[in-house]
């Protein structure tokens, strides 16, 4: 995917470029700027570092990457946080186009950060996070490149603030289980319920029309329609215009069929297994496109808000019978900005759903009922709660 964050020594990721938070001057500091000097090869790297010089915050530079799995150390140099009222986020956020500008004039395909400043330099975390993913994402949206958020370990990315406090008391809530079942339930039910009576009185004006359009033509006489009042006409021109018929009678038979609950035990006929198998129903492929195109969004754009993989879009859009994972399908939702029950239904075509008893579920259901369709900022939530991220 574009934009992973993951959990690992910096130092030991493979990527072209690896990103160092260096010192201003050429000395070695604490930290991953230590690490990496001790890992690529001490004094061939401040050789090459004692060229470039001293380095403002917000600058960057590059030099080989010597005994590091990669072709390339970026070095940039972030501010000390004092109030945040001395530019320290705009250096921040430099630091991170300055470097992704300096792997992509490199044609470098994967790029590793760390969480810059957060370290004895003290930028707030949550902030420097946030800062991290608006500059990479900006960019991914118009380049192609895998980027590396890399955190050493779990009590590096403690993150706070309104936002996980939410979260937080969403996923511990007791009541969570059975409000995210019945919620569901009940939408999809009423929605179901109400297009299933403005079919039915669509279905009976339109056999009434039938019959009327039939007489017209003296295919029968009137004697063949005793029971027809002709003044009806006028009133089945009121009922067809109003929004709800016109809906009702605008939508394909095969979605209809789908959507609508099924009748009573008492009302229901008999059906074949065979007529059963051939029922027409909407495909997971069918229902994103038409999701889509509804949306009025291109190819790129949708997966590129789903942090996705060009290829693997494609390989969606171009084999019928191919279904992603469920991750998957939940980041092209969350790209497509569909609702609670959108988002059910695209995950039911596709052989999935939605838990309340696991954790990883009960977060995605609160981003999405909480309208939070940034894949970035949801994807930092799972991982802040140590979950797979999307896509």
């Amino acid at each position: 995917m574009p934009l992973q964050i993951i959990r690992n020594d910096i130092t030991k990721v493979k990527a072209d470029a690896i990103v160092n938070t260096a010192n201003p001057e050429v000395a070695v500091g604490a930290g991953v700027d230590e690490a990496i000097y001790k890992a690529a090869g001490f004094d061939e790297l401040l050789a090459e570092r004692a060229k470039i010089g001293h380095m403002d915050p917000g600058q960057a530079a590059v030099t080989p990457a010597f005994g590091l799995d990669a072709d390339y150390i970026i070095h940039t140099v972030g501010p000390a946080w004092i109030d945040g009222e001395h530019g320290e986020r705009e250096a921040v956020a430099s630091c991170y186009r300055e470097s992704l500008k300096l792997a992509e004039g490199r044609e470098c395909e994967s790029i590793a950060f760390p969480l810059i400043s957060t370290g004895t330099y003290g930028f707030p975390k949550d902030d420097a996070l946030k800062i991290a993913i608006n500059e990479i994402s900006s960019f991914l949206f118009e380049h192609d490149m895998t980027v590396y958020m890399v955190v050493y370990d779990k009590e590096s990315f403690v993150l706070s603030g309104k936002a996980f406090d939410g979260v937080q008391s969403f996923i511990e809530e007791e009541d969570v289980k059975p409000r995210m079942m019945s919620e569901s339930s009940r939408r999809y039910s009423s929605a179901a319920g109400s297009l299933y009576e403005r079919r039915e009185k669509a279905a009976r004006i339109s056999s009434k029309r039938k019959q009327i359009r039939k007489y017209e033509r003296k295919e029968f006489s009137s004697d063949t329609f005793d029971n027809l009042d002709l003044s009806y006409v006028e009133e089945l021109d009121k009922a067809e215009d109003t929004p709800d018929v016109q809906m009702s009678m605008s939508i394909p038979d095969y979605l209809l069929e789908e959507e609508m609950p099924a009748p009573a035990a008492s009302e229901r006929y008999d059906e074949t297994l065979g007529e059963a198998a051939r029922r027409r129903v909407e495909t997971f492929q069918e229902m994103l496109f038409r999701h889509i195109d509804r949306k009025g969004y291109t190819d790129p754009e949708v997966y590129k808000r789903a942090n996705m993989d060009r290829k693997l879009f494609s390989k969606i859009r171009s084999n019928a019978d191919y279904i992603p994972t469920k991750r998957n399908v939940i980041a092209l939702a969350i790209a497509l900005r569909l609702n609670f029950d959108e988002t059910i239904d695209l995950l039911q075509r596709a052989g999935y759903a939605l838990s309340p008893s696991i954790e990883f579920d009960r977060i995605v259901a609160y981003c999405i009922q909480h309208k939070i369709f940034d894949i970035y900022e949801v994807n930092t939530y799972l991982f802040n709660y140590t979950e797979q991220c999307l896509a």
